[in-house]
């Protein structure tokens, strides 16, 4: 089931979103994109399924994929990353930096807007730069930092 974005008013038009929400929702959309890869990999103990999810979906890897694409960004998607950086979220992380919790949370701004905005094929791609970081990286500790 496909849920669409109809975007009819200005209110609704994934550019006029809050940064915050758009976080919110990209967080989930991400979470489904590491989610079914792993799963797609045949993998059906759920413990190692979520030691492997974490290493996909905590802030300091998604700064570091944000990090990899920027110099591959629109104007648009960029003006969405700034929003979603410095966005005010009114909690202090723990166990990373600020600076990786924020581009976390621009990063999943992003991935929130692409998705509102019906490009999950730019989702995928960036999806495929984190696989490569994510894979590349892999020393059996997936658990560096906090989930934004």
């Amino acid at each position: 089931m496909k849920i669409r974005f109809t975007g009819k008013n200005q209110a609704q038009d994934p550019a006029h979103i809050p940064a915050l929400v758009l976080a919110y929702l990209g967080d989930v959309v991400y979470e489904l994109y590491v989610r079914t890869y792993l799963v797609s990999n045949g993998s059906t103990k759920v413990d190692f399924l979520h030691r492997q999810a974490v290493g996909f979906v905590n802030a300091a890897t998604q700064a570091e994929v944000l990090h990899a694409i920027s110099d591959g960004l629109s104007e648009e998607e960029t003006a969405v990353v700034k929003r979603g950086r410095n966005a005010k979220s009114g909690s202090q992380p723990k166990n990373i930096s600020m600076s990786d919790y924020r581009h976390g949370t621009a990063f999943e701004a992003l991935i929130g807007y692409l998705y509102l905005s019906g490009r999950e094929d730019r989702i995928m791609e960036i999806f495929k730069t984190a696989c490569n970081i994510v894979l590349s990286g892999e020393k059996g500790d997936n658990t560096k930092g906090e989930n934004t």
